[in-house]
């Protein structure tokens, strides 16, 4: 049977399991959004979004050099304990997520790291745009959130697709990894260096 992308949306918010596993539970579960939270408690997956409070005090600080020494990345992703901070999987995570740095540019790890000026002047520049194309009122507002996502989609590191398979976003592989490691996961902070460019540019 078809599964639906909100039926896919609405099992991510309640288990906070990665897209790929909620299709296939959902396909196990003829579509039925309750069984399918079950169906993944049972396999051990649905606590993933229940471990985000946990402290993370391990993991690793990854660097990545592309371009032949022209683009450089350090980032560091942390988890609560040193046997998974060892593991091939984490180790796999971090390096994927250096190399996506390196491709993309994120702006910050998440909305939060975005500052308010930012956001204003980004939602500023879009309702300017929207009027000025004879758009009406009352479909402006639709028109800057819309807009407002797809910006968050290309300078929040985790709401970006994974370059590897764009399928699937940065939160999904975060996700993935919680539940294979059966710790909190979480990428704190990232630079990225490019030659011949300066801080403010």
């Amino acid at each position: 049977m078809e599964i639906s992308a909100s039926q896919v949306k609405e099992l991510r918010e309640e288990t906070g399991v990665g897209m790929m596993d909620c299709k296939k539970a959902l396909k196990e579960c003829k579509g039925d959004v309750k069984q399918a939270i079950d169906f993944l408690r049972k396999k051990g997956i649905a606590t993933a979004k229940k471990r985000g409070g946990r402290q993370t005090s391990e993991g690793l600080v990854q660097s990545y050099i592309h371009a032949g020494g022209k683009i450089g990345v350090l980032v560091e992703v942390n988890c609560e304990t040193d046997f998974s901070a060892k593991t091939d999987d984490f180790a796999n995570f971090a390096k994927d997520i250096a190399m996506q740095i390196a491709a993309t540019n994120p702006v910050s790890v998440d909305r939060e790291g975005l500052s308010a000026e930012t956001l204003e002047r980004e939602g500023e520049i879009y309702a300017t745009q929207a009027k000025e194309s004879g758009k009406p009122e009352k479909v402006i507002e639709k028109i800057v959130e819309g807009k407002m996502k797809k910006f968050y989609s290309e300078v929040c590191l985790l709401e970006q697709a994974f370059v590897k398979n764009p399928d699937n976003s940065i939160q999904d592989l975060v996700t993935d990894l919680m539940a294979k490691t059966g710790e909190n996961v979480m990428i704190s902070r990232f630079a990225r260096f490019q030659l011949g460019e300066s801080d403010d540019s």
